[in-house]
């Protein structure tokens, strides 16, 4: 299993986070993982990602950062 694609948003002004997170699915492979870090829970993502065929995990740290994984969702 190869290592998770790291997006490190925090405390980057919308619509950063967003294009970043969209612009790394595109290097996501059918069995990798990319975990997006970010200061706010981004709503807006969640529907996209389940639109196109993504599922993700949502955990909150202690420090307040959002930590989403991301992967293609199994048919």
């Amino acid at each position: 299993m190869s290592e998770p694609l790291i997006v490190d948003a925090r405390w980057q002004p919308p619509p950063l986070p967003m294009e970043m997170t969209l612009d790394a699915l595109d290097d996501l492979s059918a069995e990798g993982e990319l975990v997006l870090l970010i200061h706010r829970e981004p709503g807006p993502l969640y529907s996209i990602l389940e639109q196109n065929g993504y599922a993700h995990k949502t955990e909150l740290q202690a420090d307040g950062t959002f930590v989403i994984r991301i992967r293609h969702a199994q048919p």
